[in-house]
């Protein structure tokens, strides 16, 4: 017979389907390793199955953890919907917003600030986050909408609000910098900043590699505006969204690199904007007119 599991459980299994990895899934739960370690084997032990299947770097969901996923979500959704209640919490000038962290930061304040000024009182409640974050959460409610990264698949319901590529980013004295077009092959001496968070990161990679190009890693880290300015300082070069800017850094096209990607605002299904009164609506119709300077 299944027992009853607790709510910290199901907290500690979203931290690690998001995150891939139970250490950094332990730095989201501010919990130590092994305290989550053992959450998740209690949860199995409850369910009498196996969520995850684990590996040297990253873990994995199960079929079984697969199909408790939206569960979990769901459950914790209707418990912040009853903490709300019980704690009669005004949430109907609040707006719970997720911004995927490889939006450059101008943007999203640019477009915070402008919408503020013309509506009185509103409260921003921001959550920064990936992709998969910024999903879970619409799903399980934790956010009202999120600007994130749209895909051919995504709800006719999302808007769009703009579309651009990736670029090499280097400094302004960088023997590259007055080129029109840089080549893969030209950077094997260089020194490569990563961008852990990045969603083509993968693909980055591989196009180095399919290139016999391995340039020296000397910088890794999930902050894209720490990127940007240690590029500026000459430690390296990195790929970026072209949306990025900085007086230091010149950005160039690298010559087979043609990946892109679209950005646009997503709402939660559990979304009820009579509550919000009308604030959704208007929030949307703001951010779909508003002049994106990239």
């Amino acid at each position: 017979m299944v027992s009853m599991f607790e709510l910290y459980q199901l907290r500690y299994f979203l931290a690690v389907v998001e995150t891939g990895n139970f250490t950094k899934a332990s730095e989201r739960a501010c919990v130590t390793q092994p305290t989550l370690s053992a959450g998740i084997k209690k949860l199995e032990q409850q369910l009498e199955a196996q969520l995850f299947n684990r590996s040297s770097r990253r873990v994995f969901l199960t079929e079984a953890g697969t199909r408790f996923l939206e569960h979990a979500k769901s459950i914790l959704y209707e418990c912040n919907q009853a903490t709300l209640e019980l704690q009669n919490v005004e949430v109907k000038k609040a707006l719970r917003l997720g911004v995927l962290r490889t939006i450059p930061a101008k943007l999203i304040s640019n477009l915070l600030g402008s919408f503020r000024r013309g509506e009185a009182g509103v409260v921003f409640e921001l959550f920064e986050g990936t992709e998969q974050e910024l999903a879970n959460r619409l799903s399980e409610g934790s956010i009202d909408m999120a600007i994130t990264l749209l895909h051919d698949e995504n709800d006719n319901s999302d808007v769009q609000l703009f579309e651009e590529g990736y670029r090499l980013f280097v400094a302004n004295d960088h023997p590259q910098a007055k080129r029109a077009r840089v080549k893969g092959a030209s950077l094997a001496d260089d020194q490569m900043i990563v961008r852990t968070r990045c969603e083509v990161l993968s693909e980055t990679s591989r196009y180095f590699t399919d290139r016999n190009v391995r340039p020296r890693l000397v910088f890794r880290t999930e902050t894209d505006e720490r990127a940007l300015e240690m590029v500026s300082a000459g430690l390296g070069v990195t790929v970026m969204p072209s949306s990025y800017h900085h007086d230091g850094v010149k950005q160039i096209p690298l010559d087979g690199f043609d990946f892109r990607r679209k950005v646009g605002l997503k709402c939660s299904p559990h979304l009820d904007n009579e509550n919000h009164d009308g604030l959704i609506s208007r929030f949307q119709l703001f951010t779909a007119s508003h002049p994106w300077d990239l």
